[in-house]
């Protein structure tokens, strides 16, 4: 316990001077900032290689620090009271007299929050006197990092301090809700659309190819391991690892495996742990086997399909 809140001191010590840290959270790793400090959030741009018209998302411990920055409203009320904190990012208003720095939203007047579940980000944040900007911990359009070890490997020493906090229980980005009109799901996530539908008693529109970015996780190519990967495959080729959704009795050299038994949940937590290591076992190519494009498989298919884009 105590090197756990002298390991938060250490962060709160780094964020207090408006470097950038990375951070656990249930979903992946973030790479954290002052989301008050442009200082701050341009060295997330820059670290990340980044497009600077490629909005953040914005953590919080609660929705009582949420007042001093956005306009809330009864959906997201309802989805608050049942699904955060968890995998799951509202866009809401920006109230004009908001501390968020302008390159967090890309000038625009729409801010991405989330309340994440890990305990340690939920302890860092309840620390703070600031919520924290923080995409994924990774190099732009690469594979999100689910350990520390990853982000590490991404950054090297390039960031001050990594928050160790397990293997990310996901795996997979949150799902971004649009809430300022019509419920709209931007990006697929770690949280199935039904659950949101059933909450909010009507059908959300899916829109996650916007011309518009008010939110992370829109362009085109975007999760990609670095080699080409080909998706919905029957048989590989000769030179290409082959990605499966469960065990198969016949194994080869070649083969790897999501899950045991056709497990969507686990083959989203170990989806980019097993791209990784497919790159650092010399392959070239990837193919991918269907996946049952239902509950977090369409998680898989939106990532798979975006890392396809190479």
């Amino acid at each position: 316990m105590k090197s756990i809140q002298s390991n938060i001191k250490k962060v709160k010590k780094y964020l207090d001077k408006n470097h950038c840290v990375a951070v656990p959270t249930e979903t992946v790793y973030g790479l954290a900032g002052n989301a008050y400090s442009d200082l701050s959030v341009k060295q997330i741009f820059k670290l990340k290689k980044r497009p600077m018209n490629n909005p953040l998302i914005v953590h919080y411990s609660d929705i009582g620090k949420l007042n001093n920055d956005c306009v809330v409203n009864d959906n997201f009320i309802k989805l608050y009271n049942k699904l955060s904190p968890g995998p799951i990012t509202f866009v809401l208003k920006l109230k004009k007299g908001s501390k968020i720095s302008k390159f967090v939203t890309n000038k625009q007047k729409s801010l991405a929050v989330r309340f994440p579940k890990h305990p340690l980000f939920k302890k860092l944040l309840k620390s703070l006197d600031y919520p924290l900007a923080a995409p994924s911990a990774n190099i732009s359009t690469r594979l999100s990092s689910v350990k520390a070890s990853d982000v590490i490997e991404e950054f090297r020493s390039r960031i001050k301090y990594v928050l160790d906090g397990g293997k990310c229980q996901i795996g997979l980005e949150s799902t971004i809700i649009n809430l300022i009109d019509k419920p709209t799901i931007l990006r697929f996530g770690g949280l199935d659309v039904s659950k949101i539908e059933k909450i909010l008693k009507k059908k959300v529109l899916i829109k996650t190819n916007l011309k518009k970015k008010i939110a992370p996780g829109q362009f085109p190519l975007h999760y990609s391991p670095g080699i080409p990967l080909r998706t919905n495959v029957k048989k590989p080729k000769k030179d290409e690892a082959f990605v499966l959704i469960k065990r198969r009795r016949t194994t080869y050299k070649n083969y790897y495996y999501l899950s045991k038994k056709n497990n969507l949940q686990e083959s989203a937590r170990n989806l980019y742990s097993l791209l990784r290591k497919i790159k650092k076992d010399g392959y070239k190519m990837i193919a991918v086997e269907k996946i049952q494009n239902k509950g977090i498989g369409k998680t898989i298919n939106d990532r798979l399909n975006r890392a396809s884009k190479y």
